[in-house]
């Protein structure tokens, strides 16, 4: 697994070893907040970890600094089934194709997965996510445009209980969250599948696209506001210069990083890694 996330920050690396004239054993704090700066970790932020460091800053002080700033994660399911699973996320953040990726990370660890098209909003995306669930040999629950998604989240629910199906992916609209309508509608599919299954959803997943960098946080204050994020996956992270925003997410939102995007293909997404995440950011500033 080791290397991925050091690939998908590639562009963020480069960026960073463009502003470092070359690698230091030491640097100062005025030196670390521009460089964090520019990777796109928020201004207030930056001062926070600034403030906490000393005069002469080494590697082993910035990455216990900055490995603080991010939420303890674990990927283990409990024991419930079927665990079901709500994707939650603004239209172009890649939403449908994590679904994918996450149902083929599932059926890698050898359990059962049904899809539920859930953002009939879009034609497109009930087109998409059938396409993906022919591709990965699941069975999905889709009804036509325009039809109600919490009877698409109840009868993905009563499907995986009468065929013993381990997990449930349930896609939302993502029309943006400004759209009050938007939010009741997610309210509802969250009380539809616990009527479907008591304490369902068990887990919502928001998916945010690591091209927008800080500008993304507010957008999940407004979905965790809304239904209550449990964690978070950023896509295309490969794509953009702003991986330090990741500190800054999980920061502001107190919430854990789950998995990251890093391309295109059904095994391009991993477990989010801090350490991992760190060190790469560390080795383009320190020797």
């Amino acid at each position: 697994m080791f290397g991925f996330i050091k690939r998908a920050l590639k562009k963020t690396v480069d960026n960073i070893e463009e502003n470092v004239e070359k690698k230091k054993k030491y640097a100062t704090p005025e030196e670390i907040e521009e460089i964090l700066i520019e990777a796109d970790v928020e201004y207030d932020l930056v001062e926070k970890i600034v403030a906490s460091l000393p005069s002469k800053v080494n590697r082993v002080a910035l990455k216990n600094e900055l490995l603080f700033l991010f939420r303890p994660v674990s990927l283990q399911l409990p024991d419930v089934k079927p665990f079901v699973e709500l994707i939650i996320g603004v239209n172009g953040a890649g939403k449908t194709t994590t679904i994918a990726k996450l149902a083929y990370r599932y059926k890698q660890e050898g359990k059962s997965v049904i899809l539920g098209a859930g953002d009939t909003f879009r034609a497109a995306a009930i087109e998409q996510l059938t396409r993906w669930a022919q591709k990965l040999d699941v069975p999905i629950v889709a009804t036509k445009q325009g039809h109600d998604p919490s009877a698409v989240a109840y009868d993905t629910i009563q499907k995986a209980k009468a065929k013993d199906i381990d997990v449930v992916l349930i896609d939302t609209a993502g029309r943006l969250h400004t759209q009050s309508n938007l939010a009741e509608e997610l309210k509802k599919i969250v009380r539809v599948c616990n009527k479907a299954m008591e304490g369902a959803p068990h887990r919502k997943l928001l998916v945010i696209d690591g091209t927008q960098g800080n500008s993304a946080i507010n957008q999940a204050k407004a979905f965790n506001e809304i239904v209550g994020v449990d964690g978070i996956i950023v896509t295309k992270l490969d794509g953009t210069a702003k991986g330090g925003a990741l500190l800054s997410i999980s920061h502001e939102l107190g919430l854990p990083i789950l998995y990251v995007g890093t391309g295109e293909k059904m095994e391009d997404l991993v477990p989010f890694d801090p350490n991992e995440y760190v060190d790469t950011i560390l080795d383009a500033i320190f020797e």
